[in-house]
């Protein structure tokens, strides 16, 4: 482990120079993305997607850009002033489809290998997501539609009469009333085949093949293209999805379906064994096996997705790699059906791993750093990689060596310095090893001992990775001239699904007990460290331990600051919108056990709050909604303790926009230098 921090820090010399200056949150906004990368299936074109920020404006650009698997320079593919994503290239390889909003509307643009983009979809809605088939004649794709339209029209026409009507309430059956950052309307998110026409143009109304669920297809709020595949010969299609009915808000019971892509009969349920959760279909070549990811454990989010395998003609299932105590994610198939590939947290990294199809044995095919997407094409592999000291590029990867091919941020960090990581363990809960990190301020000299910034991650079944993080980065804290601590408590993923169960029922004492000893095992390790000079930071369950610390182990900590945390868990259950997370960590309802709910309320112990802190909160959070952030505050204010109230009226659970990031480090950085100054 403390070679892949190593990369890292070598990555990140390569941004230093003699005149070399900290890295900052400015620096953080404006830095280009990578991501989708997509080889042709010939492996000799790689087409990515770019995001790029306009300061100024407060908004982010997409465009496609294409290089090649050596790394040649890369050339801008679509015009600035609209946004391109979701590339897919055709079978033969010698068309690449994407979506685009240059004419207003999100829609399925085709590029050929010479000539200008083409419209290929003018659907009277919004296309969300798509793939193509593999026979080149069809397409799926998923809009948001009203269930009881037949045509997409009809959807545009309920619209247009709902923006019409002067009266502006909607009325509520059910939950979901609302969802991660939005009130729900009479819309769902469904599924639609279409069949191309000789020139690549969708010509006649496409076939909903979701037609008779009430389900979203993909799933909302973040599900895309990876729920649903064509088989080979694309006369069915399998997709995930859950019925909503009434129990929608308290069920993870997402099952695979099997539809025909002309829509001649309904929807045929795959894994209804199954009542947890079941998505990410990936068929074989030869049409024979589904290969998919599966949870065992029902209403539950973070157990660990399974590899499934289901035999299509027996309807018998097996878990290909049951000794393999990791989450998947990214499931795909080799074209020789012999090798699956997925991505995985592992004990502080997030690698590219193979697994034999047959005997289960997994092997990592690139490790160190953070991968958060891959192609393969023509026996060629190439991921998306980034560091804690590299922002993401596109690397090609043989033999587990990685070589970079891309160099996107190179001119905005030529003359940056970053904070030097390093990795250390120690006995937590239970005497189980527990990961933490450091970060060394920028312009560290030995010798100086500098003040703390103490994250703690979400989640809680998260972890801090050597990863690049846009919103927590430790390195806008080294820039400003903090040492970071950072600990992966119980709770934490890819540990083994033992040690990420450990905090379910436990959200205030085993987390905090590996947080304690983890701070003091980071003082006696790293000197540099002041220890009198240090505040704790966290968002979202980091926000509830930051409250629920405030109450129960204030005496090290100069100030706190919390984003969106849980300040009263009672009232918790009742706001926010999955309940199947709350139910689950606190087995059961908060009225069948409200002795559970109150355990570990932060609440019950604001008579013993000391520590200033400022609070940070985004209205459209309705995962932990805005009253607990505001409720936190007044207890601060009607207590004399110094506090600050940080309202963000147009962000979700997260700070997303350019400026109000800006806005958010400068406050966090202010609040810190405050009170940690000598």
């Amino acid at each position: 482990m403390f070679r892949t921090l190593v990369l890292a820090t070598l990555l990140g010399l390569l941004c230093a120079t003699v005149d070399a200056r900290p890295f900052t949150a400015r620096d953080l906004v404006t830095l280009e993305r990578v991501s989708e990368p997509r080889l042709s299936p010939d492996g000799t074109r790689l087409v990515f997607v770019q995001r790029s920020v306009d300061v100024d404006a407060n908004k982010s650009s997409f465009a496609l850009y294409e290089t090649t698997a050596n790394g040649t320079a890369p050339r801008r593919l679509t015009a600035a002033g609209s946004n391109a994503n979701s590339p897919h290239w055709s079978a033969d390889g010698k068309a690449l489809y994407f979506l685009s909003n240059r004419t207003g509307s999100s829609q399925i643009w085709r590029l050929d290998a010479t000539g200008e983009a083409r419209q290929v979809t003018r659907f009277p809605v919004d296309v969300d997501s798509f793939t193509l088939a593999a026979d080149g004649n069809h397409l799926a794709f998923a809009a948001q539609v009203d269930p009881s339209c037949d045509t997409l029209s009809c959807t545009a026409d309920h619209a247009a009469q709902r923006a019409a009507t002067k009266a502006s309430g909607t009325l509520y059956t059910r939950l979901f009333a609302r969802h991660w950052d939005t009130w729900m309307d009479s819309t769902r998110a469904q599924l639609f085949v279409a069949t191309l026409g000789p020139e690549g143009s969708v010509q006649t109304e496409p076939v909903r093949v979701s037609r008779g669920l009430d389900a979203d297809v993909p799933s909302k709020p973040f599900g895309d293209d990876s729920e649903y595949s064509f088989s080979p010969n694309a006369r069915m299609i399998y997709f995930s999805a859950r019925i909503a009915g009434t129990t929608e808000a308290w069920s993870t019971n997402f099952d695979l379906y099997a539809a025909p892509s002309d829509g001649s009969r309904a929807p045929t349920p795959l894994t209804a064994a199954n009542l947890a959760w079941d998505t990410a279909p990936v068929p074989s070549a030869d049409g024979r096996h589904l290969y998919y990811l599966a949870m065992a454990k029902p209403a539950h989010e973070a157990d660990r997705f399974r590899i499934m395998e289901l035999d299509l003609n027996t309807h018998v299932a097996r878990e290909v790699a049951p000794a393999w105590d990791r989450s998947a994610a990214a499931l795909s198939l080799a074209a020789d059906g012999h090798t699956l590939y997925a991505l995985a947290d592992d004990e502080g990294v997030r690698p590219l791993f193979a697994i034999d199809v047959a005997s289960g044995r997994v092997q990592r095919v690139v490790a160190g750093g953070n991968v958060t997407d891959y192609t393969r094409a023509a026996g060629i592999t190439v991921v998306v990689r980034d560091a804690l000291t590299a922002p993401a590029d596109l690397y090609r990867v043989d033999a587990g060596v990685a070589t970079a091919l891309t160099h996107v941020n190179a001119t905005r960090l030529s003359g940056v310095e970053m904070g030097e990581p390093e990795e250390f363990h120690f006995k937590g809960w239970n005497g189980d090893t527990v990961r933490g990190y450091v970060v060394k301020p920028v312009g560290y000299v030995a010798g100086q001992r500098y003040p703390v910034a103490f994250l703690i991650h979400g989640g809680p079944q998260g972890s801090w990775l050597d990863d690049f993080h846009y919103r927590w980065n430790p390195q806008t804290y080294a820039g400003a001239g903090f040492a970071v601590v950072a600990i992966d408590f119980h709770g934490s993923t890819g540990y083994g699904q033992a040690f990420t169960d450990a905090i379910s029922g436990h959200w205030g004492d085993r987390p905090l007990e590996d947080l304690q000893k983890g701070w003091a095992a980071a003082q006696a390790q790293f000197p540099f460290l002041a220890a009198d000079r240090a505040c704790a930071l966290g968002a979202s369950y980091g926000g509830y331990m930051v409250y629920w610390m405030a109450g129960v182990w204030q005496k090290p900590w100069k100030c706190f600051v919390d984003h969106d945390g849980v300040f009263d868990t009672r009232f918790m259950y009742y706001a926010t919108e999955e309940l199947w997370f709350e139910e689950t960590e606190n087995s059961g309802t908060q009225f069948e056990h409200p002795a559970n709910y109150e355990r570990f309320n932060p609440l019950n112990h604001v008579a013993d709050w000391s520590v200033p802190m400022l609070v940070v909160q985004g209205a459209r959070d309705y995962r932990v909604t805005p009253d607990q952030g505001v409720a936190a505050f007044t207890a601060l204010q009607r207590r004399g303790i110094p506090s600050e109230f940080l309202h963000f009226p147009d962000e979700n659970h997260w700070v997303l926009k350019p400026q109000n990031s800006v806005q958010w480090h400068d406050a966090v950085e202010a609040w810190l230098k405050r009170w940690t100054a000598p």
